[in-house]
């Protein structure tokens, strides 16, 4: 397993642009934020300055909002779109409009637990910014006790079926014609639809139209529902920040309060039909029907459910890869398509960390030990077809390599 460690590290190191990672060259080329959480700790199994370093320059974008966004764009490129010009974003480094499933809290603290000398130092001068994020993330998305996307690249599952009711209501006439970048560097059968990328600029247009303004996209933005991966994350986010500021000798006090609130807030997301963690629209209370592969980041979050258990069982008997982004037993389901259906490593890792902490250790290797299989097995891809393992989308990726050095993946890979 040497071999695929040094590949995994030279993968980080390729993917490296002085301070941020891409998350691979070409069909990736800036900073996003959630693939930066992964590459700060994979760099913290070899170069632990490095991976503060990522996140550090991740939050010189921060708005002062307190948002921070899903896209960075620290310099030009021609080859994606859509780029700075058309988001117009309104913080002190040209950026996205809107932000990304918050990791960061709870991997500075992974980093921390590696580097307790240089990290209490990182974790003071980062905390603040933190808790602004966080705190963001509640009084803009936390309306109805869970947390709301307002578009389906801020959930970071493009083009999962939880969207496709709630974007029915999205109005694409004025989108105009556009070049998307992506299909040249991937099978356009991988990728969104012509569809879905319509939907995706006119909710772009509607809140660089609105100035970027909270208010008006709660009040009148096209699209928002209620997502069990922004939900989550943050749920276990605001768990790890509490943690750092006691550790620091801050008053938790909000951040406590954060956590009754969502722990109250995500059983809005229990599809009681379904047995299972779903989304909500919230501008009609629908379901969408959806079993995903958020829904099991329940235990990462730390909320017990006996219900999604049954479940992942139940995937684990299908003869399906584990954890598919949608239910093989969907009648939406696409082996090969984005979120509608492939397996991701970096959410697995999640997914694992969280049955881990419950104490589901059973489960927790037998997710560890289907993706150790499928990157030994098919390379470092950004995803994986859950038939058959077929590596899709952009490959030498970034949060994959990353899950496979701070996952200890490479220990378990041989059974």
């Amino acid at each position: 397993m040497e071999k695929l460690d040094q590949q995994a590290i030279d993968i980080l190191k390729d993917n490296d642009r002085g301070g941020y990672t891409v998350p691979t060259a070409g069909l990736y080329p800036y900073q996003w934020n959630w693939d930066s959480a992964f590459a700060a700790l994979g760099f913290s199994t070899f170069d632990l300055p490095r991976a503060w370093q990522e996140i550090e320059t991740l939050f010189t974008a921060q708005w002062d909002n307190g948002m921070v966004p899903h896209i960075v764009f620290h310099q030009p490129d021609e080859g994606y779109f859509p780029g700075p010009d058309v988001w117009q974003g309104k913080g002190p480094i040209a950026s996205s409009g809107i932000s990304q499933p918050p990791l960061i809290a709870t991997f500075a603290r992974k980093i921390y637990q590696r580097d307790t000398v240089l990290g209490e130092e990182k974790l003071r001068k980062l905390y603040p910014a933190l808790v602004k994020w966080h705190r963001w993330y509640m009084e803009c998305r936390g309306e109805s006790g869970a947390i709301a996307s307002t578009h389906p690249w801020e959930s970071g599952r493009d083009n999962a079926p939880d969207w496709d009711e709630a974007s029915e209501a999205i109005d694409t006439s004025a989108v105009g014609e556009y070049k998307r970048r992506d299909t040249s560097h991937v099978d356009a059968s991988m990728r969104p639809t012509k569809l879905d990328y319509d939907r995706y600029l006119a909710l772009l247009y509607f809140g660089r139209d609105s100035g970027w303004d909270e208010e008006e996209i709660a009040k009148n933005g096209p699209l928002r529902v209620a997502d069990p991966t922004l939900t989550f994350t943050l749920l276990r986010g605001h768990r790890d920040l509490a943690e750092i500021g006691k550790m620091l000798g801050e008053d938790v006090s909000e951040v406590e309060a954060w956590i009754t609130t969502l722990e109250q807030g995500c059983m809005q997301l229990w599809n009681e039909e379904m047995k299972a963690f779903d989304s909500v629209n919230l501008r009609n209370g629908k379901f969408a029907g959806s079993l995903s592969n958020a829904s099991f980041l329940c235990w990462f979050a730390g909320i017990e459910s006996p219900g999604m258990v049954e479940h992942l069982e139940r995937l684990l008997a299908s003869g399906h890869y584990i954890v598919p982004s949608y239910d093989p037993a969907g009648d939406k389901y696409d082996a090969m398509r984005y979120w509608r259906g492939p397996v991701w490593g970096f959410m697995n890792a999640l997914i694992g960390w969280g049955l881990e902490d419950q104490g589901h250790v059973v489960l927790a290797r037998a997710v560890r030990q289907q993706t150790a299989g499928l990157i030994s097995n098919f390379g470092f891809a950004e995803y994986f077809n859950a038939d058959d393992g077929t590596p899709a989308g952009g490959g030498h990726f970034t949060w994959t390599a990353s899950v496979w050095l701070s996952w200890s993946l490479s220990d378990i890979a041989g059974g």
